[in-house]
This record gives C-alpha cells, sequence and structure tokens, in this order.
C-alpha cells in the first residue's frame, strides 16, 4: 500500500481547506489553470468517460455575462473572483469513447439511450468537478463550489448551439481569510456510516 500523504498535504485537501466567498486581489495564470486541468484529468470517470468541459471566466466581459445568470448573493462572488470555472457536462460524450475508451465498443452502450448518457454525464462531470477542487488545493489556490445560477442562462451564454450542459460552477482565487464562515460541523463516523 502506498504510503499516507503527509498531514500538511492532508490538511490542504481537506482538513483545514474552507469554501470562500470572496478572494484577495491576485491574478490567476493561464499555467495555474493549466496545473488544475494536468492534475485532474487523471481522476478516475466510469469508462475512461470524462464528459466535463470547462470554461474558466476571468474577463471583465464574461464575469458580467455570468453574473447576469446566478442568484443575487452570488453576484458580487463571480465578479470579485479572479476565475469561476463552469463545469459542463458534454451529452455528446460517447462519441469520444472510441479514443478514450478503445478496448471495447463503450459508445455502443450509449446509443439511443438519453436517461443513461444523462445519468452518466452528470455523475462524471460531478466527479470531475471535485477533482477540479482538489486539483486547484493541490496547487495552492482555494475556490468555492456554487448552484445557485439558472443552468438555462449559463447554457444559453457559455454553451449555445452544443449539446453541453451545466452542471456546477467553482470560483477560484487566492481565498480572502475574512470571507468565510465558522468552521461547519462534519459527523462522525459512526453517525453517517455502518460497514456491513
Amino acid at each position: 500500500m502506498p504510503d499516507t500523504l503527509s498531514d500538511d498535504a492532508l490538511d490542504r485537501l481537506f482538513r483545514t481547506a474552507r469554501s470562500y466567498n470572496a478572494y484577495l486581489d491576485e491574478p490567476v495564470s493561464d499555467a495555474q489553470l493549466r496545473a488544475i486541468w494536468n492534475l485532474m484529468k487523471w481522476g478516475p470517470t466510469s469508462a475512461n468517460q470524462l464528459p466535463a468541459r470547462f470554461v474558466w471566466v476571468r474577463s471583465d466581459e464574461a464575469k458580467a455575462r455570468l453574473a447576469d445568470c446566478v442568484s443575487e448573493n452570488n453576484k458580487a462572488k463571480i465578479l470579485s473572483a479572479p476565475v469561476t470555472a463552469i463545469i459542463g457536462m458534454d451529452l455528446d460524450f460517447p462519441e469520444h469513447l472510441p479514443r478514450l475508451f478503445p478496448h471495447t465498443d463503450a459508445r455502443s452502450w450509449f446509443a439511443g439511450n438519453e436517461p443513461l448518457i444523462h445519468a452518466s454525464a452528470f455523475r462524471n462531470s460531478t466527479l470531475q468537478g471535485a477533482y477540479l477542487i482538489l486539483a486547484a488545493r493541490a496547487v495552492g489556490l482555494d475556490s468555492g463550489a456554487m448552484s445557485g445560477f439558472d443552468n438555462d442562462a449559463v447554457d444559453a451564454a457559455f454553451f449555445p448551439d452544443t449539446r453541453i450542459r451545466s452542471n456546477f460552477i467553482v470560483t477560484l482565487g487566492r481565498g480572502d481569510p475574512a470571507s468565510i464562515f465558522d468552521r461547519l460541523p462534519r459527523p462522525d463516523f459512526e453517525d453517517y456510516n455502518k460497514i456491513v
């Protein structure tokens, strides 16, 4: 079994990491966004489906378009974050399976089965969005995931004329410690788990 990560690494990824509501005035570079991708792309998805598609919202114009699609209490978060990632799910992901999962005809599993396509795209793009959060933490950035937005409006603004649908969004940057709440409770293992 591989060695456990150091306590410092576990703290950064999980124990002391927080969801931020505001960020320090520090840019997020293309190199940092690429570093996030180059880590998160290795996270597992069913049959290597990789259905997530990402839009990295950084320009003032794009931030304003996205802010028009979110709930009132999320507008300032979008406008002030250095970058917001829109995690979309490509409902045409089966077309890529001959390249991504070449040892069997995985594309045929989905032919004509829109409910299965949607369920698989949603499940696996959600996983990929979680990997994005962990990868951002691993490269020294903070994040704030949110679902308070109008999916149809985001899709029209950022995924027009495609079969990509928005799943959730994540702000990224160096978090402002003044923007976080007190640490919320986390249950003990016995509260939510059983071993059978």
